[in-house]
C-alpha cells in the first residue's frame, strides 16, 4: 500500500500517526477538489454507520485475529501460496511511495479534501530520493567523484545499512521505511540500485552532468514495471489489469504506406480526476489495507533464523528486540536478510515463505501493538474507526454503486465467527448474544474495510482481491501511472525492459529477482 495513515503491516510506524491536530471540519463534506490530496471515488454514497449505537469494534475485532502460532497444528493453512512474503512488505515500500498525512485524527471525523497528502500521488520513488540532491543533500553522497549517488550506511559490524545520523535514525526520504527490519533492508535494496544504475551508465560514457536524471528515470521506470505487471498483477489478477489498462492505437502516414502507434489509455469506470491524480479515501483507508491481512507472525529472514536448523523464527515484534523486527535502530548483527526466504528465486524451495491470505483474519501481535495506549492498540480496530472518521460507506453500498450482480454482494453471517484466548492459543466460540449482536451491526451493512477483505476470503480463497477491492487498487494504480507524464506508460508508451540491461534476465519482463540480482543482493 496513502496519506491518511498509510498502510503499515509492522506496529511501529502506527504509534506515529492519528496523534496530531486534524486539519479536516467538523462535518465531512461530499468533496470536489481533485488537486494531489485525498478525496472520494464514491461521492454520493452515505457513510457507514453500525446498527448498535456507541458500537467502538471491539465485538467485531477479537474475531479478527489468528492464533498466535500461525501454523498451529490442526489449523488449515492460512498461507497464500500464489504470493510469497516479500510482496507485503514491496505493497508497504509502495504505499510509502504514493501516501503520507501525519494530520488525520481517529477520534473526529476528517474532510478529505483538507488532508494534506505529503507523497506526491505518483510512482516516483520520492521516499528514496526526496526532492533530489539540491533540496535534500542529506540523502546523498557528498564526496564530488559520487556526485548524485545516494548515501549507504555500515552498522557496526560493518555491513550495509542505512546511512543513519548519531541517534541512528536512518537518513531517508520516508522514516517509515526503516519501521522494520525487512523495509528497511528493501529500501536499502533500492539505495542501492540507484547507485548500480550511475555505474552502469557512466561505464557506457553517458554525460556526467546528466547521469542522475537518467539514472533516476531508468530506476523509476523499472520500478514501475514490477508495479504493474508483478506486484499488481499478483494482488488483483491479469485480467482485471487487462480491462483497466487498454491499448490505445492510431494510423501514421508513411512513404511506406501506414503504420500502426500505440499508445495506452485507462477503462476507469469510478476513479477519476479533473487536473491531476489524488489519493481517494476508499483507496487509502480501506481497499490498499488488504496487506495487513498478509503479514506473518513470524519470519525467517535468514539461517540464523530459520526453523529448519532449530532457530528460532523472529516475531513482528516481542519484548526481546533481539528476537523481533523492529526497526528504527542500525541492523544487528546476523540480521542481513537473505532474500530466498521472501521471493521464488527456486520452485520448490522449502525455505521461502508465502504471505497470509488475503481474509479477515490477521496475524495475533497486530491485535496489541506496542507503544500505542489501549483501546486503540489494536490495528484493525484502528482501521475501523479510521473508516468511520473518514465517513467511508458501508462495502455493499459500493459494490451496488459500481454496478455488481446481486450474487456478488455479499452479507457476512459470522455464524461460525471465534475470538481467541488472552494467550493466542486458542480459539473461544461466541455467544449467540454476540453472534447476534455481529449480525445486526454488520451483516446487510459492512465497514468497507472488513467487507473487501471478506470478499476477496468468499470470492477469492484469499488468494487476490475480489470485485470491489481489486477494482479500487488497479483502477488507481493505473490511474495514477496514466496521471502522471513521466511514467513509462506516458513518456514512452512502447518501452520495455531490455534484455541485459540493469540486471533484466528475459526481453520485455523485469521482476523484483532481477532488481536483487543486479545489485548483489544476499540471495
Amino acid at each position: 500500500m496513502p496519506k491518511n495513515d498509510p498502510q503499515n503491516s509492522m506496529p511501529q510506524i502506527i504509534s506515529r500517526h492519528g496523534a496530531h491536530a486534524t486539519r479536516g471540519l467538523d462535518d465531512v463534506p461530499r468533496s470536489t477538489l481533485y488537486e494531489g490530496r485525498f478525496g472520494r471515488i464514491f461521492r454520493t454514497l452515505p457513510p457507514f454507520r453500525p446498527k448498535v449505537p456507541n458500537d467502538d469494534f471491539v465485538l467485531l475485532t477479537s474475531t479478527m485475529l489468528e492464533l498466535q502460532n500461525d501454523e498451529a497444528p490442526g489449523e488449515d493453512s492460512r498461507d497464500n501460496v500464489k504470493i510469497s512474503s516479500g510482496f507485503t512488505y514491496l505493497g508497504q515500500f509502495i504505499d510509502h511511495d504514493l501516501t503520507f498525512d501525519p494530520n488525520s485524527k481517529l477520534q473526529r471525523e476528517n474532510d478529505p479534501n483538507a488532508l494534506r497528502n505529503f507523497r506526491t500521488p505518483r510512482f516516483d520513488l520520492d521516499n528514496i530520493y526526496g526532492n533530489g540532491p539540491d533540496d535534500n543533500p542529506f540523502l546523498y553522497d557528498a564526496r564530488p567523484e559520487n556526485r548524485g549517488k545516494l548515501l549507504i550506511g555500515k552498522n557496526d559490524f560493518g555491513e550495509d545499512d542505512q546511512p543513519r545520523n548519531a541517534q541512528e535514525t536512518a537518513l531517508v526520504g520516508d522514516p517509515r521505511n526503516d519501521e522494520n527490519l525487512i523495509i528497511s533492508q528493501l529500501q536499502l535494496v533500492f539505495l542501492k540500485f540507484h547507485n548500480k544504475v550511475m555505474d552502469d551508465l557512466a561505464a557506457s560514457g553517458a554525460d556526467s552532468e546528466a547521469i542522475f536524471e537518467e539514472a533516476r528515470r531508468v530506476v523509476r521506470w523499472h520500478y514501475q514495471w514490477i508495479v504493474l505487471h508483478e506486484f499488481l498483477r499478483r494482488i488483483v489478477g491479469g485480467d482485471v489489469i487487462s480491462d483497466v489498462l487498454q491499448p490505445d492505437s492510431y494510423k501514421v502516414h508513411t512513404a511506406g504506406g501506414l503504420k500502426t502507434a500505440n499508445l495506452w489509455k485507462g477503462n476507469l469506470k469510478f476513479y477519476d480526476w479533473k487536473n491531476q491524480p489524488y489519493i481517494p479515501v476508499e483507496f487509502s483507508v480501506a481497499a490498499y489495507r488488504f496487506g495487513h491481512s498478509m503479514v506473518r507472525s513470524n519470519y525467517a529472514i535468514n539461517i540464523f533464523t530459520d526453523p529448519n536448523d532449530g532457530n528460532e523464527e523472529l516475531q513482528i515484534f516481542s519484548n526481546d528486540p533481539n528476537k523481533d523486527l523492529r526497526g528504527f535502530r542500525k541492523r544487528p548483527k546476523e540480521r542481513e536478510i537473505e532474500w530466498h526466504y521472501f521471493f521464488e528465486f527456486k520452485k520448490n524451495d522449502e525455505d521461502l515463505q508465502h504471505s497470509r491470505k488475503i481474509d479477515t483474519k490477521l496475524a495475533f501481535g497486530l491485535g496489541s501493538l506496542p507503544f500505542i495506549p489501549k483501546p486503540l492498540n489494536a490495528l484493525a480496530r484502528r482501521n475501523l474507526k479510521r473508516g468511520i472518521a473518514l465517513a467511508l460507506p458501508s462495502g455493499q453500498a459500493v459494490a451496488q454503486a459500481m454496478g455488481l450482480p446481486d450474487d456478488l454482494i455479499l452479507e457476512p453471517n459470522f455464524n461460525n465467527a471465534k475470538r481467541t484466548d488472552d494467550t493466542g492459543d486458542n480459539y473461544v466460540n461466541l455467544t449467540a448474544d454476540e453472534i447476534n449482536t455481529l449480525r445486526t451491526n454488520y451483516s446487510a451493512e459492512t465497514p468497507l474495510w472488513y467487507y473487501i477483505l471478506h470478499e476477496a476470503e468468499t470470492l477469492c480463497d484469499g488468494l487476490k482481491l475480489g470485485p470491489v477491492g481489486g477494482r479500487i487498487v488497479a483502477e488507481v494504480f493505473i490511474g495514477i501511472l496514466l496521471g502522471d507524464n513521466f511514467s513509462f506508460l506516458n513518456a514512452a508508451p512502447a518501452w520495455k525492459p531490455t534484455k541485459g540491461e540493469f540486471g533484466c534476465r528475459k526481453a520485455g519482463e523485469y521482476t523484483v529477482i532481477d532488481l536483487l540480482k543486479y545489485v548483489g543482493a544476499k540471495e
